[in-house]
């Protein structure tokens, strides 16, 4: 389901919007360096003069120049420490067509030493040839489902999630159905990057998760989808919206525990999970001018406006995010902080 985050420079572009996501790649470049140094055979594919990666749903920068950077400089020590020549670097930027690639080409750094390539289409199906791929990275997207199980959305279903937006806090029901339909998503996603990854190749996987045995209405990301629902329903209340739009209304996003994501490799059966930890998600911090639930709402904004004025229009995005950003700094979330990342790297291998 496409969903692209807000384009251009603005002031609620993603570009300006998304140090939570960055924090996330700072967090996992210890790992990603380690995972290169202990786990990329390139042995397997050093005959070869160019090395190929790809950023999955990479949005409009500068997280995606950052996590590519940070693959390249290991990649590079990886072959000069095992005496190879370095190779060259071939980098697909890759996003739904609709994502704004003019303010990603634009900004890409004038010292890169890779070629790079714009990639539209949706990383759960086939993106790229067979076996042409050697690291794949993709982070804070694959929490993105296909769809919204069409279950919560069917008056007569009894995962219908009448008055919420997302699965926290709603019914077993409705838990259910996001969680059927992040597997099948997860599916179609491993069997094509099987298809599009050289034996001895990586996927790193950054995203937010819920960890084994939490609930999922307990986890930071899904707190702030509670606090963003009452603001629509407030506006149900004020006569602005009808109540009929936020009840065919869910957001298609699934956070899963790591029971979930080894369920789903192993049933693929052609990576291997060679890592996989939690990883403490930093605070987001104000400063004296901005609070910390502005900062939030801000961030929020540039990743969900999209399908918010696709649903509701456009003239009440305004009003609504200035209501989530009063709640952030109302709520005492900020001092139950709990936000984790999962980081998961997996190694594809040989099958028979």
């Amino acid at each position: 389901m496409a969903y692209p985050m807000n384009g251009g420079n603005g002031q609620y572009s993603y570009s300006n919007n998304s140090s939570f996501q960055r924090g996330a790649i700072h967090a996992t470049k210890e790992l990603i360096n380690e995972a290169i140094a202990e786990n990329l055979d390139i042995k397997n594919f050093s005959s070869s003069n160019t090395f190929r990666v790809t950023d999955l749903g990479c949005s409009v920068g500068p997280n995606t120049f950052v996590a590519v950077q940070n693959i390249i400089d290991a990649v590079n020590l990886k072959y000069q420490s095992q005496g190879h020549r370095t190779p060259e670097f071939q980098v697909f930027f890759n996003d739904h067509a609709l994502n704004d690639f003019n303010t990603l080409f634009t900004s890409l750094p004038p010292d890169r030493l890779y070629y790079a390539a714009g990639v539209p289409g949706s990383f759960h199906s086939r993106i790229f040839p067979s076996a042409s791929l050697h690291f794949v990275i993709i982070s804070y997207a694959l929490h993105c489902l296909s769809r919204v199980p069409k279950e919560v959305l069917d008056k007569t279903s009894p995962a219908y999630n009448k008055g919420r937006i997302h699965y926290s806090n709603s019914s077993d029901k409705v838990v259910e159905a996001y969680a059927a339909q992040y597997a099948k998503d997860m599916e179609c996603f491993l069997n094509a990057r099987a298809q599009e990854v050289v034996c001895g190749g990586l996927v790193a996987i950054i995203v937010p998760g819920c960890p084994n045995g939490i609930p999922h209405s307990q986890i930071f990301v899904n707190m702030w989808y509670e606090l963003f629902g009452s603001c629509l329903l407030d506006m149900v209340q004020k006569g602005i919206i009808s109540e009929e739009k936020v009840d065919s209304f869910n957001l298609p996003t699934y956070f899963a525990s790591p029971q979930e994501v080894e369920a789903a490799v192993e049933r693929n059966g052609c990576f291997h999970i060679e890592r996989m930890e939690m990883v403490p998600q930093e605070r987001p911090s104000g400063n004296s001018s901005t609070s910390r639930g502005r900062v939030m709402s801000s961030q929020i904004r540039a990743g969900v406006s999209g399908i918010i004025k696709e649903h509701f229009g456009e003239e009440i995005i305004d009003e609504l995010f200035d209501a989530l950003h009063k709640k952030f700094d109302e709520s005492s979330l900020f001092e139950s902080w709990n936000g984790t990342n999962m980081f998961v790297l997996l190694k594809r291998i040989a099958t028979i």
